[in-house]
């Protein structure tokens, strides 16, 4: 009988691929990891046939882990994928250049001639949010203008789900949480004209691909890619959604003013609401429910600091000893008292309109590895903390932050965050929520749970983590000075900032 699910999810460097039953839980995984390929500065890509190659050794490794015929038992296939970006493929469905992630920066002097321009608040209005340099907004326009051979040649405009799903069933489509990242109206979710013209793209129009629910049954696995990937050909496939959405699935936060933290490569700071709410500090997406709006604030601003630090600096393990277990010992060591150093976690970029750069202040010569870190964990959190007081400032939030990534997975890490945001941080059971999100879509698509919020599919909270007083107030004034420093450096990083 088929009753397992697969949740398929490719973030900017590693692809996961989970196996659920039908309730949402873990029965196992796969995983293979994609090189990403920084040609020139500021550019960030990687090669569509590895994105595919990685996918599908993470799903046949995952469904060898599940045993003999675990394909025959999947019911049906979801994913997500992380946002923005572009991935091109021409008529014949095959990749036009190198896919441009989100962390791509390459598109910001188009950003500093549309900044205070009517272009910028026309595109807040009509699109819920203003551009970035890796949504396609930017990216899509710097390639009319310096590639226009790829964007000739391009038949479909995809993201990194859409492009997956094509190699699985065949099907170029997308999702409204992903068509909702620059081309549609927040208010209609259909492509807008205007939108386009607003970014000299409208040529590209009939490129941009077809729109299906999320939950909508997008195709069925070829028989290429069953061979490819050990699923059963004519498996259906879902649409699935962005990765953000689909992690606050995964989390069981589906209602209005519920706060969900992503701390992945990311920044993702997440709300979703029955209504909305334009602020250039966030964006405002359709979430995978037609009434409502995913409001997310982010920056590429999160874990992916730590591990820049682990690339280059390195950590040394004993044997069975995780990465997080050395970092949490070396950070309690030095945790007592005030913060002696600041770190901006801005390797990748900022959610500030200025060319800000990672930055450790107050570093001096008794300091160790450890007070390092704890200044690098403390920096991503409260980059965090700006994000959540924008969305609280206007939005009403409630009830406990969960959260999810991988600083989730160190609980000194998640206190950090309790403490920066004075508010209770909530770790569930789930261990890898996008997959799961995927797959509870999946699930609903195929009628093995009556819609998302089925009472089967709830998740459970393994800790809880409660502000600390003392630590509130530590982290307070870490955050205050971190603010200071980040309106003093404005200049400083101008200067420092490459051509």
């Amino acid at each position: 009988m088929r009753e397992l699910l697969l949740g398929i999810d490719a973030g900017q460097t590693v692809t996961k691929a989970l196996l659920f039953d039908a309730t949402g839980h873990e029965v196992a995984r796969g995983s293979a990891t994609v090189p990403l390929s920084s040609p020139r500065p500021h550019w960030v890509e990687r090669d569509m046939d590895e994105v595919w190659h990685a996918a599908r050794l993470a799903i046949r490794d995952c469904l060898e882990a599940a045993g003999e015929e675990a394909g025959r038992a999947v019911a049906a296939v979801g994913l997500s994928g992380h946002g923005d970006g572009v991935y091109p493929v021409d008529g014949r469905l095959r990749p036009v250049r190198t896919a441009i992630l989100a962390l791509d920066t390459r598109a910001e002097p188009l950003l500093e001639d549309w900044r205070d321009t009517p272009l910028w608040e026309r595109a807040l209005y009509r699109s819920g949010q203003v551009p970035f340099a890796g949504s396609p907004a930017a990216l899509l326009p710097w390639l009319v203008r310096h590639d226009p051979d790829a964007v000739r040649r391009s038949r479909w405009l995809l993201f990194c789900k859409d492009w997956l799903r094509l190699k699985l069933t065949g099907t170029p489509t997308t999702d409204p949480t992903d068509a909702s990242a620059s081309f549609t109206d927040v208010r209609t979710r259909a492509y807008s004209p205007e939108l386009l013209e607003l970014y000299g793209v409208s040529d590209l129009a009939g490129k941009l691909p077809p729109v299906l629910a999320s939950d909508a049954l997008a195709g069925t696995v070829t028989p290429e890619a069953a061979a490819a990937t050990g699923l059963t050909a004519g498996t259906p496939v879902v649409t699935g959604a962005h990765d953000v959405d689909a992690a606050s699935i995964g989390v069981g936060r589906l209602d209005p003013g519920e706060l969900s933290l992503v701390a992945g490569t990311f920044s993702v700071n997440q709300v979703i609401s029955d209504r909305v709410v334009l602020d250039p500090r966030w964006q405002v997406r359709g979430f995978v429910r037609p009434d409502q709006w995913m409001i997310m604030s982010t920056s590429p601003s999160s874990v992916a600091n730590l591990e820049w630090f682990l690339r280059v600096m390195g950590v040394t393990t004993g044997a069975g000893e995780r990465v997080h277990d050395v970092i949490a010992r070396e950070v309690a060591t030095h945790l007592g008292g005030p913060s002696e150093m600041v770190f901006h976690p801005f390797l990748y970029g900022s959610p500030h309109g200025r060319p800000t750069s990672g930055t450790f202040l107050g570093m001096r010569g008794w300091h160790t590895r450890g007070h390092v870190l704890r200044a690098l964990l403390e920096g991503v959190v409260l980059n965090h903390r700006w994000h959540v007081d924008a969305l609280c400032s206007t939005l009403p939030v409630t009830g406990p932050v969960r959260l999810t990534g991988g600083a989730a997975r160190s609980e000194i890490w998640s206190q950090m965050f309790a403490d920066a945001l004075a508010r209770p941080v909530e770790i569930t059971d789930v261990a890898e929520s996008a997959a799961r999100g995927a797959a509870l879509l999946a699930a609903t698509a195929v009628g093995l749970l009556d819609g998302l919020d089925d009472p089967r599919a709830r998740v459970a909270v393994s800790r809880r983590h409660e502000p600390d007083e003392g630590r509130v107030a530590v982290l307070e004034e870490a955050y205050q000075v971190y603010l200071g420093a980040l309106e003093a450096l404005g200049p400083t990083w101008s200067r420092l900032a490459a051509d």
